[in-house]
């Protein structure tokens, strides 16, 4: 096997299997779930909005324009708001797979099936999982200075499974999932 060919088939098989690995970490293992459905109106994509702006690098842009900023200032902070974002990232992949465990939950308690309701479930997770890698690898690049992360998907993604929850579950229920 040549070399072009092993880094070909590096180049496709190495995200891939990112991806799958996120999908089977965010679908897998038992989350638990609260007692009270009060907790649904609790998940919201407002507490993830600071990620849009914490590498947009507004803040690095006005350090150097008043020359303050050094390298070694500037790789510290990039490595701090990285710190960060990863922090963000892990509780937004813990929140996603919650939403997701209460949907499949009231999937199977429904009195009809929801073939949709599956497919919409399957279809956000992979594209969750793929936003995520594609987010992870913007991180790693950031960290030395190349480029900025986008999370506008893995939000949107988020907010329209909880936006289906909030749907699917009364704000009168007592008792959830």
């Amino acid at each position: 096997m040549s070399l072009t060919a092993l880094l070909s088939a590096l180049v496709v098989i190495a995200p891939s299997a990112a991806v799958i690995v996120v999908f089977w970490r965010l679908g897998s293992g038992r989350i638990p779930l609260p007692a009270t459905t009060t907790w649904i109106d609790e998940f919201s994509v407002e507490r993830y909005r600071p990620m849009l702006r914490l590498l947009d690098g507004t803040d690095l842009r006005f350090l150097g324009s008043h020359s303050v900023l050094t390298p070694k200032l500037d790789a510290q902070l990039r490595r701090q708001r990285c710190r960060i974002l990863r922090r963000y990232l892990r509780s937004l992949a813990t929140d996603f797979s919650r939403v997701l465990a209460a949907l499949k939950l009231v999937m199977t308690q429904a009195s009809s099936d929801r073939p949709d309701l599956a497919v919409l479930l399957i279809r956000s997770q992979a594209t969750f999982a793929v936003c995520m890698v594609l987010a992870r690898v913007q991180l790693l690049l950031y960290m030395f200075g190349i480029g900025t992360v986008n999370v506008g998907a893995l939000l949107r993604v988020f907010e329209g499974m909880r936006l289906e929850l909030r749907t699917l579950v009364p704000r009168t229920a007592g008792s959830a999932a």
